[in-house]
């Protein structure tokens, strides 16, 4: 399969000012996607892509991860109906991590919940849904 994205720059400085695309997937070739709600702000979940799932992201503009537990391509909402249209992608400073703004449509968490972080460490122990503001 052909590559859809030219390698990463070596130097440090290039690589943190080109204008081109050059994603830096990790050693098992994923990159790693913060998903946030393009109107509210909210971090709804972190997931990963590997090279075709963002290639298939940017090219559709539906939000497609790489499953690391079923180990294929997963559309979001593809079975759920909680769809995520995308509406403005980013990436950090060296292009190792892509904060991806979405349409949400439904919940983003596989439990149903707008969001997967939905709950707030205090201390040791984790507070109730009813305890966060």
């Amino acid at each position: 399969m052909a590559k859809s994205f030219s390698p990463p720059l070596f130097s440090e400085t290039e690589q943190n000012n080109t204008k081109e695309l050059r994603p830096r997937f990790n050693a098992a070739g994923l990159i790693t996607v913060i998903t946030q709600d393009a109107s509210t702000n909210e971090v709804l979940m972190l997931a990963w892509m590997n090279e075709q799932a963002l290639a298939k992201t940017i090219k559709t503009g539906k939000a497609t991860y790489w499953s690391r537990s079923r180990k294929k391509l997963w559309v979001k909402g593809a079975t759920s109906g909680n769809t995520q249209q995308v509406v403005e992608m980013r990436v950090d400073c060296d292009q190792d991590a892509i904060l991806m703004k979405v349409n949400q449509t439904g919940g983003a968490c596989h439990t149903h919940r707008q969001s997967c972080f939905y709950r707030e460490i205090a201390g040791q122990r984790l507070l109730k849904e009813s305890e966060t503001g």
